[in-house]
Order: C-alpha cells, then structure tokens, then sequence
C-alpha cells in the first residue's frame, strides 16, 4: 500500500534508501581485481594510461553481471564485451570530423534506448555500450592512427575477457550454485517477509504503514521467486530431466512459494480475528510461532548458502508447542464451562482453530524444507512424488524483428524514449563540441544514465545522480583537499570502490555517492586537477540531470496517468482468471483441480499487482497538474491486493475441502463476481463509469443462514459431548472460512467499485 500523501522530504530521501538484502562484498572484491588488474599490469608495463581502456571496459562488463545461471552470465557479459569494443571502435572512426560524430551519436542513443523492449538486461547493456561510445568520444579517440585505434579495441576486448574469467571462473567446478543462490536469496527474501507478518499489529492506527511494508516485502518474495526459476530454467535448458538435486531445488523453490501463499492467507485469518476478544489469550503464542518461523527460514537460508548440514528447528518447535497447549486450554475453558451460547462465540474459536492449524502446516513445512536441504548438502537422494515437481513454464518470445515493427510508432513508450534519448544527448554531445567544455562529456553521461522511459523513473534517477553525486563530490573535494599522500589516497580508492560496488544493488544513489570520490581521486591521482575536478563534476552533473528532467517533460513526455489505466485493467483481469480457477476448483471438487494452473495464475497475479504497485509510486514522481487525484488510484490498488490476499486464502483452504459440503448458491456468486470485474476492468480501459452494482448481499443472505444453523447445531452437540466427531463438525470447519472469505469478497468489490467510480469522475473533470 501507498500513501497517497508522502512525506515532503520523501521525494527527496526515498530514491537514497537501501532495498531489501545485504551488501554483495565479493561482488565489491571482484570489481575491485577486475579494475585493479588491468591498471597494475599497465603500470608494470609503463603504460598506464592505456591501461585505463581496459580497466574501464572491465567495469562496464562486471555492470551487467546480475547473476543468474553461468550461461546466462555469459551471454549478457559477453555481449556487453563485444558491445563496448564496437563502441570503441565507432567512436574512433566518426571522432575527426564533427557532422559524422554528431549523426552517429544519435544513431546510437536511438538503438540504446530501443534495446528495453528487449528486457532489462538488454537495456543495461546498452547503457554501458553508450557510456563507452561518449567517454570514447572525448577521451580516446586516436583516428586515424590505425595501430592505436586497434591496440585500444584489444585492450577493451582484453578488459571484459578479463572480468568474465573473474566472473565465470568456477563454471565447470560448481555449475549448480547459481541455483543454490536463487533458492537461498527465496529463503532469505522469504524469512523477512514472515517476521513482517509477525508483527502484525492490532491497534489500527498502525495497521497502515504495516500493510504497506507487508506488501512491500510481498512483492521482493515474488520477483526472488521469478529469478529462481528463470535461474533454475536457465540451468537446465534442453535437457529433458532435471538430476537430483535439481529436482530438489526446484522443489525448494516451489516450497518457497507455497510458504508465501500460506503466510498471505494467515494474514488474512489474523484479520479477520483480531478485533474479537479471544484472539488476545493466544495472540503472544501466534506472534512467537511466526518469529520463530521467519528465523526458522533465514536458517534454511544459510544453509544453503554456507552448505551446512544441520538446522536446528528447537526453538520453532518449542513455539508450536506451547500454542497447541494454550489453545487446548482456551477451548477447554469455553466448553467445559459452557461458555459458547451463541453462534458468533462459536464462530470466533473455528476462526482461532484456523489459525493454531494453519501454524502447525507451516511449521510442518519449514521441516520438510529442512530435509531436502540436509539431503542436498549430503548428497543423499529421497524419494519427491512426480506431482510436486512442476518445471517453471517458460516465456513464449517474440522474435526480434516482430518486436522492433511492432513498436516503430510513436504509440510505443519505448520508441519515444529512444527519440527522446537520442536527441538530448546529442544535443548534449554538440553543445559541448562547440563550445569546448573541457568536461562536457561528464554533462553527456549524466543524460544518458538518468534519462528513462517514464518522467517518474527520470526524476528518481536524476536526483540519485545528482545528489549523489554532489555528496560525493564534497567527499571527493575534502579528500584531496586534506590527503596528499598516494598511499592514503590509493587506500581511500580501494575501500571507496569496494564498498560502493557492493552495495550498488542495494541503493543508486549511495552507489552514486561513494563512487563519486573515487573517480576524483583518480582523476588527480593521473593528472594535475586538485579540487576544481570535483566541483566541475558536480556542475556538469547538474547540468546534465536539468537536461534529463527538461527532455522527459517537454519531448514526447510518457506520463504513468496515461497508461496506468490500461495497467490496472491488465492487472484486474490477471487477478479475476486467478479467482476464476480457485472457483471452479470449489465448483467441481470432483475433478482434479490444476494445481499447475492455480500455481502459475496466481503468481501471474502476484507479478501484476507488483508491477502496477511500481507504477502507483512512480505516479507520485509526477507533476501535480498531471498527475491529478491519486486517493482513488490508492483505494484501487489496496483493494486489489485484499482481493488477491482472499482468494489465496480460498485456494489455501481447497487443499483441505472434501467437496461434500456445498453452498448452492456459490455458482451464482461466482458468475456475478466474475461479470463485476470484467465490467471493472473495461469501465478502466474505456474511460467510462462501471455500471451499478448486483445485489451481491442476495447470495450471501442464505449462506449466513446456512452457517449460523450448523455453528448451532455444533453447539448442541458440543453440550452433549464435548469430544465428539460428527459430519456437523466437518461442514463447520469446511464451509465457515469459504463463508468469511466470501463475505470479505464482497466487501473489497464495493471497495473496486467505488474506487474505480471515483476515478472516472476525477478524469472526467
């Protein structure tokens, strides 16, 4: 959840916060040899000056090492090796004659900037492609001296080979433990996301900003568990059978999976109980189970990751066990003393027994988990039934020609961007030329980086650049203002470099600001310059993020206003075929439900809700007169993850539904669910009002009915035997959550619709 009235600071601070996870020191350490390397052999050599070819190539090509599997690894390093060697090669060529560089450079801005349609990591080698064709541009261009030009292409060759060597060393030796990092990166994502949960507040005054970084750390389990199984995919491409262990990791995934989808419907059963008095007896033991799950996790985790044996699961046991016992006793209490004489009294303690059992499957599962781990670090194969084995499905691609014609229009946001991109910075790159900026090419770059396909994403990227590098800058200036000897100042590189590679994943801006400092340092280390280096620095990063903002709001701007409709109604329609198939599962319990197919809607749904989530926020980044009223865009995209956090709850629950016990009037609900959001979804993409809303209470009136009559019956037979076992007590357990869940249901539609009404009205303003 967002608010929809940020701090006024916020705009400012959030773009500098760190994200979920912990710095990567060896990915830091490796940036560190693959730039170092280079420069010591250069300074071995008596050359280091040509050294900083390859050392910058070398950089650029640890840039795109997002991890993943080896082969993918290879592929994208490989292409940005490739990538920046032409881009070397193209600025030495068009560099002499002014008109040939400047039609050149848009020519490559436009290509760079329509590299996105092709993914992310399409689009962030084409940065590091761009960044050598500008810095190659102003400082290494050496046509037409042929044997120069060469040399300096073999060296930005020899740097990215170098980085890859780094990077893709150990393939052969351990080729399974990018997986084992994607599965441990799922645990660990995954152990943070329950100890949110654990804190679960029950003053409501809290509840906001706790949904808010529940939904949050949501939506970081669902982009690890997108990454493991592209990993896994990746892995085992072409083969027609994972081995072992690559069954068991996948089912580590898929575990990880389940255990989101069981803590989303907990939270929805912790709800739906805490405003009632009996939830306080038992609310510190179900407070403890979670802790002890999410440390639970973190352990599994690191299992994983340091290949321990062993994970000891005491305390998590300790924790069920003193719930179980407090639970026996509370429903000792209230039916020895008689105390359920209503059917309300009895609906609160089947709420509670939910919970207490849905703990315990949790904690059940942790135990299996802890297994497989155990087996894969000794080798030992267990037997995994063929049902719990589903290889991640993947996704059916374009072919590159058809992805190019199809977004040659000005219709496309990415073609806009590329335009976009093109002309400012070569407008940027002639400015400079003409007027002989010594540094002008630090204007260009700053363009090329903080230019996005959205103003939101600009503006975010923008302030992290300029920002950061302005703190750097001062950092930069003050360093070599008061340290003059080199090997203070290498030390200060070296630690700068290391520490600002590491948590670059983490934060832009922070990355932005220690790295600032180091190109300072370096720049007076090779070269006379002292601190007006740094406050050049700071002015031309200025002047090139103004250039950025200027060209996102005036050129062909992409607003989120404009397309977060069509968003939502995507977003809408995922979530609805997602409840479709849980209904039809409780519709016809006699087939085999698709586990497969529930499985892969809901995490289509989860992707949806995470992505228009991001757009809401990038929304606020927005002028005000464009932007307009957000409040409704906020109340929609709530209820749209209350609606996805109920009909997981629905799908937890068919796990255990018998299908003896029916609602007759559950099919008609259904068809009215389904035909209220596709009319939801198309009111979205048409701009119009959503037609009025059915009388949704119609079918839920002869279900309460239904309910109340067996939470009496039950009551009856608990005042006569207070153990007994009958059909009563199955129909209880079964129908009263789809009843709860039905009844929140209902609720969070006419919260869509009245959002969805309300925003209509705001832009038909």
């Amino acid at each position: 959840m967002l608010s929809a009235h940020p701090p006024s600071l916020n705009w400012l601070l959030q773009p500098f916060q760190l994200k979920p996870g912990k710095p990567d020191i060896l990915y830091g350490l490796r940036a560190l040899l693959a730039v170092s390397g280079p420069i010591a052999v250069g300074f071995m050599t008596g050359h280091p000056a040509a050294s900083a070819i390859a050392a910058m190539a070398a950089m650029f090509v640890g840039m795109v090492d997002g991890g993943g599997a080896y082969r993918q690894k290879a592929t994208v390093m490989l292409a940005a090796t490739i990538g920046t060697t032409l881009a070397l090669l193209i600025a030495n060529l068009v560099s002499s004659t002014l008109w040939l560089a400047i039609p050149t450079t848009f020519l490559v801005m436009f290509i760079a900037g329509l590299a996105g349609l092709f993914g992310t990591t399409a689009a962030t080698v084409s940065l590091v492609t761009s960044i050598m064709f500008i810095v190659s541009l102003a400082k290494f261009a050496s046509f037409p001296d042929w044997s120069t030009v060469l040399e300096q292409c073999a060296l930005c060759l020899g740097g990215g080979l170098w980085t890859m060597l780094l990077s893709l060393g150990l393939w052969v030796l351990r080729p399974y433990t990018p997986v084992i990092v994607a599965a441990a990166n799922c645990y660990h994502t995954l152990s943070q996301f329950l100890a949110t949960a654990s804190e679960i507040p029950l003053n409501r005054q809290e509840l906001r900003e706790w949904t808010k970084q529940f939904l949050q750390a949501q939506d970081s389990v669902v982009q690890e568990l997108t990454s493991a199984r592209s990993v896994w995919g990746a892995v085992w491409t072409g083969r027609e059978t994972a081995n072992l262990r690559g069954n068991q990791l996948l089912v580590l995934i898929e575990d990880a999976n389940q255990i989101t989808n069981s803590v989303v419907a907990l939270v929805e059963l912790l709800a739906i109980a805490s405003p009632h008095s009996l939830f306080q007896y038992l609310y510190s033991e179900i407070q403890q189970v979670m802790a002890q799950s999410a440390t639970a996790v973190q352990l599994l985790s690191d299992a994983l990751t340091k290949g321990k044996n062993f994970v000891h699961l005491g305390d998590l046991d300790r924790a069920i066990e003193a719930l179980e016992y407090q639970w026996q006793i509370l429903r000792s209490q209230f039916l020895n003393e008689a105390s359920l004489t209503h059917a309300d009294d009895y609906a609160e303690l089947v709420s509670i027994g939910k919970i207490v059992s849905s703990l315990k499957a949790l904690a059940e599962q942790i135990h299996s988990d802890v297994e497989i781990v155990t087996d894969l670090q000794q080798a030992k194969g267990r037997s995994i039934p063929q049902s719990d084995i589903y290889p991640p499905m993947q996704p059916e691609r374009s072919s590159i020609l058809d992805t190019l014609r199809n977004n040659l229009t000005f219709d496309s946001v990415l073609f806009r961007h590329a335009l976009r991109l093109a002309l400012i910075v070569t407008t940027a790159q002639l400015l400079a030329s003409l007027l002989q900026v010594p540094t002008g090419y630090w204007v260009t770059l700053t363009a090329v980086v903080a230019l996005k396909p959205s103003f939101g994403d600009t503006s975010e990227r923008t302030v992290q650049r300029v920002v950061g590098t302005t703190l750097g800058g001062i950092v930069g200036i003050a360093l070599v203002a008061f340290i003059h000897n080199s090997v203070a100042i290498l030390i200060c590189i070296l630690v700068l470099l290391v520490t600002a590679m590491s948590v670059r994943s983490l934060s832009y801006g922070i990355f932005m600001i220690l790295l600032t400092p180091v190109v300072i340092l370096l720049l007076n280390l090779t070269s006379k310059g002292g601190w007006e280096i740094g406050a050049l620095r700071i002015v031309d990063s200025l002047i090139g993020g103004t250039l950025a903002l200027l060209g996102s709001y005036l050129l062909f701007p992409s607003w989120e206003r404009q397309q977060l409709s069509a968003q939502l109604a995507t977003t809408m329609r995922a979530n609805l075929a997602y409840f479709q198939q849980v209904a039809a599962s409780y519709l016809h319990p006699e087939s085999e439900p698709s586990t497969e197919t529930i499985k892969n809607l809901r995490h289509q749904a989860a992707l949806k809700n995470a992505n228009a989530a991001a757009a809401a926020q990038r929304l606020f980044s927005e002028p005000l007169h464009v932007r307009g009223e957000v409040e409704p865009i906020m109340m929609l995209m709530l209820y749209i993850r209350a609606f996805f956090s109920s009909v997981t709850t629905l799908a937890e629950h068919q796990r255990k539904f018998s299908g003896e016990y029916q609602f007759a009037e559950l099919k008609g609900f259904n068809d009215a669910i389904v035909e209220i959001l596709e009319n939801l979804a198309n009111a979205l993409e048409q701009g119009e009002p959503p037609q009025s809303l059915p009388a949704l209470d119609t079918y839920l009136q002869p279900i309460h009915n239904r309910i109340e009559q067996l939470h009496t019956a039950r009551i009856s037979e608990l005042a006569a035997n207070p153990t007994s076992v009958t059909s009563t007590r199955q129909a209880v357990r079964e129908q009263t959550p789809v009843s709860t869940q039905l009844d929140r249901i209902v609720y969070e539609i006419k919260c869509l619709h009245c959002a969805i009404e309300r925003l209509q009205k705001s832009i038909l303003k």
